[in-house]
């Protein structure tokens, strides 16, 4: 994966500006007493959005990039709930709000008809060792309690 390949994705270019303008826009609005609160789950959400586009761009097989735009959109969510959070404390003003709420959908949008795109096209599907077990998973499984020689302790 390349940068430049990453930057011709337009919900990751679309997240990640979003992500700039609540670090320009909002973060400055809030109050001093909201540093660590607030301001730092802002922060982090947005960041993640983008970060979690691209970390599944990245991946190559689509059952894992579906998987990290699942998160994507979970982060978009919490972003989201942080500004009517913003807003209802009234640190920020509703014209901005609105204009964040937008821009929020319509990346929310953009990310699910990704997401559409990535599970019809089926991308990586082939790719060496997409579809190979590389584990027994038998290692990871008790056949019956019988068999355990693991004591059952009460916490």
């Amino acid at each position: 994966m390349t940068v430049a390949g990453l930057k011709r994705l337009k919900v990751w270019v679309k997240a990640k500006d979003f992500a700039i303008k609540i670090y320009k826009d909002i973060l400055p609005l809030l109050p001093a007493e909201e540093k660590w609160n607030l301001n730092s789950q802002l922060r982090r959400s947005s960041l993640s959005v983008s970060a979690n586009i691209a970390e599944g761009y990245g991946r190559f097989y689509y059952q894992d990039n579906v998987r990290f735009c699942y998160i994507a959109r979970g982060s978009l969510s919490e972003t989201l709930s942080h500004l009517v959070f913003a807003f209802e404390s009234k640190y920020i003003p509703m014209p901005i709000y609105e204009q964040f709420e937008k821009e929020g959908e319509e990346i929310d949008k953009m990310l699910n008809g990704y997401i559409a795109y990535l599970k019809k096209s089926k991308q990586g599907a082939n790719e060496p060792g997409a579809n190979i077990l590389r584990e027994d998973s038998d290692s990871y499984f008790i056949e019956s309690l019988e068999d355990s020689t693991v004591e059952n302790t009460a916490l």
